[in-house]
């Protein structure tokens, strides 16, 4: 997990990927909140259409690379949690507080992903790691 998070957290932009409601494939930048109680957090306004898309397909994957060209698959489905906690933890980000003020900001919400897989590669010909989380 730790390899993981340290992965996120060092390439703060990532992309998720998600099933649209048309039924086509998007993509969008999103940004990594943090590791509680074992759980990888993320964090959206539900009043956009990633949200819509997550409710009604809530399998993701999302995707980043570093400088040093090694990157991260992650999948996983997104659940989404009423956790104060959570949401205290993401509006720490100042992106993130400039956007929803306070953790009790109705529209914003927080989601986990369950049954993720990580899986991080290199151009280096060593053999991916992969982490079931």
């Amino acid at each position: 997990m730790q390899e993981v998070v340290k992965f996120l957290t060092e390439n703060p932009v990532q992309y998720l990927a998600t099933v649209g409601r048309d039924g086509k494939a998007k993509c969008r930048p999103f940004m990594f909140a943090g590791e509680m109680d074992g759980k990888l957090w993320f964090c959206t306004n539900n009043q956009k259409d990633v949200y819509k898309d997550m409710q009604a397909n809530p399998y993701i994957e999302i995707s980043v690379s570093s400088p040093s060209y090694a990157w991260i698959r992650l999948h996983g489905e997104a659940v989404f949690a009423d956790n104060m906690a959570a949401k205290e933890m993401c509006i720490q980000n100042p992106i993130v507080k400039s956007q929803y003020g306070e953790a009790s900001n109705p529209i914003f919400t927080v989601f986990y992903l369950k049954d993720a897989e990580a899986v991080i590669a290199d151009f280096s010909g060593n053999p991916p790691k992969t982490y079931r989380l």
